[in-house]
């Protein structure tokens, strides 16, 4: 009876694959592993299929019999899907609030690093039309989608929302994992699994939109999510503004991933021939857990999604937490020098050094007169500079350019030039006097560029530029702006800022710089184009960054993560941590110090010295190698730990921290990644206290496959203790 019941099962599979509705277009989108496929008739709707892994051209049909019932309505328009979230709703000249979407045709172009496919619909009764793009990066396994939407009729439409992308996702034991926080708690990390109804993930700063939730999220197909296996898949939308990721979990087969600009006060008025383009939403797939994913997204930015990714990151000093405001040219030659001598690459003059009427020596003050204040540095920035050259270090400063206060000469000079509501008192934020300028506003894009133009100009030798953003859009209007284009200030500022930072770059392409938003507001791929890296908190603590690192780490590659050593008591939490732990929680980025080194004591230079040195042998390691994250900071276990791996497998770098302290605690073995099974590596403890032994472990040769299959014991017996080995492959 049961083979029967077999045969008459596979026959009826059979009958509808055979029965399937043959489509006019099948649009097969794939990378070196994945594949995102649509179907449609000329004419008719374009519907999902699937989307993970890849897809070869002569499964396709197969796949409409199989899966029929994930065949969603690709990019759904309201009034055309009957009670479903929409991705697209449109106002049209005659008041109609409905649109009908078919599909008009289909072009595939060539792209050096993939494929670009082009999908251009159009509204069965008016002239109206939306292209669906979709780049394919092969090697990355990243494709980026986004919508072009143009408008041929006669008289403006309304924009009332406008996705960047739309897509289902089976229904099963799926589980969201998202990003949230707060300022000095930026980057921490929620999974939960998905329940029917809609979770909403959005950020309403206006200005920087990583100090709450963050537009990227990642969904773990195979239930609670693991770190190095399971179905996984990525998103991120590349937007510096308002955004709203939704997920919509019907009552049938789909949960159902929405994302694009945040419709709050974000109308678009699209005029007669003019086109609105979506911000770019980039997914991944990877059978090889969250880790995989942030693998993916790591190789995609350092392939050009973020500025610079191929330049190793120089070694840093700022100035902020030696001195806050109080700087001055003896105090920034002294830690130049003092820097220098600890093997440093660069120093960074932070805020302060700035204002002539209204000198910066308060936080309420000067933002927008980016003159020498030279009460402070008499010799000016060029003598800054050269004190640096003569300590064999490079230069960088810090600048605020979207930004004034009321107590400024720009302010005085061009009140218009901030963003402000008619009829309504200004609501001012940090030191009482802050404004956020209007760029929206050309003069002001131009005066944004020549903030840095004017620097690089007088101070070509400027090696780097710390570009901070302390507020948010609290005063939600612009005078530049037209009284029915209000809605759209949050659109055009962003616009307007990256139109100010293409300039930049086209100008001076070999600039680094770091995207600061009042600590990790600006963590984000719509402005890391034009960014060498972020800073991801102003909190410095090792022991938090440990968590905010981790979570940064889903998205964005060890390079761009700029991690400090500073003093202890830590200036935010007052926690007291040995320098070897703060060490080594830095050395897993772009390693830095925010600190005074006249405070250290010798045992402590010397430390950092020689910790500084171990970096430079392993940064290549760091800074390019993959990700593999091992026993998470949030699964309770007392430690955490991390590896990079080489793509060749040759070299690895290992971290493991303790973050809990109790006595007889259980330290569980680690089990690392990555690593080729069938390779030798000799294992180089790094970083060792002066008058310390290394561990054990220390010159041991183990193979990959005992390293992975079998682990290793790490010596963790002390508060704080933490450990870092280099694994070299033994020819």
């Amino acid at each position: 009876m049961s083979k029967v019941k077999a045969l008459f099962a596979t026959a009826l599979l059979l009958l509808a694959v055979v029965e399937t509705k043959a489509w006019d277009y099948d649009i097969v989108i794939s990378t070196e592993n994945t594949s995102l496929v649509y179907s449609a008739n000329k004419g008719g709707d374009l519907r999902f299929s699937h989307y993970g892994a890849k897809i070869a051209p002569d499964e396709v049909g197969p796949l409409h019999g199989i899966w029929a019932g994930m065949n969603r309505v690709a990019y759904p328009t309201y009034g055309s899907e009957f009670n479903v979230l929409t991705s697209l709703q449109v106002v049209h000249a005659d008041g109609n609030t409905t649109t009908f979407l078919a599909l008009k045709d289909v072009a595939t172009y060539p792209a050096s690093d993939g494929e670009i496919t082009v999908i251009t619909l159009r509204d069965r009764h008016y002239p109206f039309e939306v292209k669906l793009n979709y780049h394919a990066r092969k090697a990355t396994d990243i494709i980026e989608m986004w919508a072009e939407i143009t408008n041929l009729e006669k008289k403006p439409v309304t924009l009332k929302r406008m996705d960047s992308g739309f897509l289902p996702v089976r229904r099963g034991d799926v589980w969201l994992t998202h990003l949230h926080g707060a300022w000095t708690a930026e980057t921490q990390i929620t999974s939960e699994p998905l329940r029917p109804g809609v979770k909403s993930i959005r950020n309403l700063d206006g200005a920087r939109n990583g100090q709450g939730d963050h537009a990227e999220v990642m969904l773990s197909l195979d239930g609670a999510p693991q770190e190095n296996v399971g179905r996984v898949i990525g998103a991120a939308l590349c937007w510096s503004g308002n955004y709203e990721l939704r997920i919509d979990t019907e009552n049938d087969f789909c949960h159902n991933l929405m994302a694009g600009i945040s419709t709050e006060m974000s109308e678009y008025r699209l005029e007669p021939k003019a086109t609105f383009t979506t911000p770019r939403l980039a997914v991944t797939y990877s059978t090889e857990g969250m880790s995989g994913v942030s693998r993916n997204f790591h190789r995609w930015a350092r392939a050009g999604q973020m500025h610079g990714g191929s330049t190793p990151r120089d070694i840093l000093l700022n100035s902020w937490e030696g001195v806050y405001l109080d700087v001055e040219e003896t105090k920034m030659n002294e830690m130049m020098r003092d820097f220098a001598a600890l093997g440093g690459e660069l120093f960074v003059m932070d805020d302060g050094w700035f204002g002539d009427k209204y000198p910066r020596d308060k936080d309420n003050s000067s933002l927008g007169d980016w003159v020498v204040n030279r009460r402070k540095l008499p010799h000016g920035v060029e003598g800054l500079i050269e004190a640096a050259k003569k300590n064999g270090i490079k230069f960088g400063i810090w600048i605020e350019p979207e930004c004034t206060n009321t107590l400024s000469e720009l302010y005085e000079k061009h009140p218009d030039w901030v963003l402000r509501a008619e009829n309504r008192d200004l609501r001012l934020t940090r030191g009482g006097t802050q404004l956020l300028l209007d760029l929206s506003n050309p003069e002001v894009q131009d005066f944004v560029f020549s903030v840095v133009d004017d620097l690089m100009t007088k101070y070509p030798d400027i090696a780097y530029i710390k570009w901070d953003a302390n507020t948010g859009a609290n005063n939600i209007a612009s005078p530049y702006l037209s009284r029915d284009k209000q809605l759209q200030v949050n659109i055009e500022y962003h616009k307007g800022l990256e139109k100010a930072l293409q300039r930049i770059r086209t100008k001076y392409p070999h600039l680094v710089m770091q995207a600061c938003g009042g600590g990790g507001g600006r963590v984000n791929y719509g402005t890391m184009p034009y960014f060498d890296e972020v800073w991801v908190s102003d909190n410095t603590d090792a022991l938090q960054r440990i968590y905010m690192q981790w979570g940064t780490s889903l998205f964005y590659p060890s390079m761009a993560m700029a991690q400090h050593v500073s003093a202890s008591p830590n200036h935010q939490t007052g926690r007291r941590i040995p320098m070897k732990f703060r060490f080594d929680v830095a050395m897993s980025g772009r390693l830095g110090m925010e600190m005074q080194p006249s405070t250290m004591t010798e045992s402590e230079k010397s430390f950092a010295r020689r910790a500084i040195a171990d970096y430079k042998q392993v940064r290549d390691i760091v800074q390019f190698g993959d990700i593999y994250r091992l026993i998470s900071p949030y699964a309770d276990r007392g430690v955490a730990s991390l590896m990079y791996v080489t793509p060749e497998k040759d070299r690895a770098l290992f971290f493991a921290y303790k973050i809990l302290h109790y006595r007889y605690q259980p330290i569980p073995r680690f089990s690392m990644a990555g690593l080729d099974a069938d390779k030798t590596y000799r294992i180089n403890e790094l970083s060792i206290p002066e008058g310390k032994s290394p561990s054990y472990l220390h010159g041991v040769k183990v193979k990959g496959s005992m390293l992975m299959n079998v682990g290793i014991e790490v010596p963790l017996g002390d508060e704080y203790a933490s450990r870092v080995y280099e694994l070299v492959e033994v020819k």
